[in-house]
């Protein structure tokens, strides 16, 4: 469970309203989790880099009444398919916060970079969210700004698993593993000891499909359950996290390369070797991935991809060789992209408060 320290104990009375605007950042996993117990805990430890430019900012608007309730919208809309997931949430949280049932809430969300479509819209969502809460419990209770993040990290947890490491950059373990002090399935750890060759990482996110998958991470997580290879990949994740790990401070991106690669493609196949088993990537993103292999081998460029749980790639590669990229983009790869869309990022810093006022 939680430590106790992070168990709420107010020293200040509760404002009767206000209003608290976050930003939280999507990540991007390195060594990909897949497969969680109840309730929000990883079958297998990951590494991410923290995003920059696709985030999430959110608004909570809070005045204090004799009855919990909560309106929800997402770029100026209502939308009532999320109401069951943030309904779902506040359920699981209620124990841990709750100075927040005694409030009505209004949450208002946007983010940089369409939902549903294999970037990570729900960890940035609810890490944003997360952060927001924790920022009015440090007005109550007055516990340090650590302290703060590591609880916002638990409660991102229960509502998107890859929302707990969004908080911290430019790297952030998730889940326990034996060879990592203070690693934990019930949130995430930063990571920071990277070598130069990784800081200021690229992430171009070629938008091959913006469309909501046809299989959403939560079914694909509860199909690792029975799967026939499953244990071997667990054990894979392992060690590959612990690799990882000296790849990042040693600054070897040969090495990175090819572990991200066997990563990304690991993932694919735990989906098309499932019962029932289901395809995510596209034509596109095959095409894609052929054209790095050649554009790579060609140019000595250490180009590579990675991929989530959809049809997008990620491009990763350093700073310097951004414009060169940027040219094989528009010249090779930009016609799998729909409407020839992309986004350029990069590795950034994590969760922010960027306003708050009390009354």
């Amino acid at each position: 469970m939680i430590f106790d320290k992070l168990k709420y104990k107010p020293i200040n009375m509760l404002p009767v309203s206000g209003k608290i605007t976050s930003v939280s950042p999507s990540n991007i996993a390195l060594v990909k989790y897949w497969g969680k117990k109840p309730v929000q805990i990883p079958t297998n430890p990951s590494i991410s880099f923290t995003l920059k430019n696709c985030h999430t900012q959110t608004s909570i608007s809070f005045k204090k009444s004799n009855s919990f309730t909560f309106d929800f919208k997402i770029d100026g809309k209502s939308e009532k398919s999320f109401i069951p997931k943030i309904e779902s949430f506040f359920s699981r949280i209620k124990d841990f916060t709750p100075f927040l049932f005694e409030y009505q809430i209004q949450i208002n969300t946007n983010n940089t970079f369409p939902h549903s479509s294999g970037i990570a819209s729900s960890a940035s969502g609810f890490s944003a969210l997360s952060l927001a809460i924790t920022q009015l419990e440090q007005k109550i209770t007055g516990f340090s700004n650590e302290d703060k993040y590591l609880k916002a990290s638990y409660l991102s947890r229960l509502g998107s698993g890859s929302a707990s490491r969004s908080l911290y950059g430019p790297c952030a373990i998730w889940g326990f593993h034996k060879d990592v002090i203070n690693s934990n399935d019930e949130f995430a750890i930063e990571f920071q000891n990277i070598h130069s060759n990784f800081k200021n990482y690229q992430d171009t996110i070629l938008l091959i499909d913006k469309g909501i998958k046809k299989v959403s991470s939560t079914d694909g997580h509860n199909l690792m359950h029975n799967h026939p290879f499953s244990k071997e990949r667990f054990s894979q994740a392992n060690k590959n996290l612990k690799d990882t790990i000296s790849i990042l401070e040693k600054g070897d991106v040969n090495k990175f390369i090819s572990v991200t690669e066997s990563e990304a493609l690991t993932l694919h196949a735990m989906m098309m070797t499932s019962n029932p088993y289901f395809i995510l990537m596209k034509e596109g993103t095959l095409s894609v991935i052929e054209k790095v292999w050649e554009f790579r081998k060609s140019s000595d460029i250490p180009l590579s991809f990675t991929l989530d749980a959809g049809a997008n790639v990620h491009l990763l590669y350093p700073e310097k060789y951004k414009q060169t990229v940027l040219n094989f983009i528009e010249k090779e790869l930009i016609v799998y992209c729909e409407n020839q869309q992309y986004i350029c990022d990069e590795v950034g810093s994590g969760a922010n408060i960027i306003n708050e006022n009390y009354a």
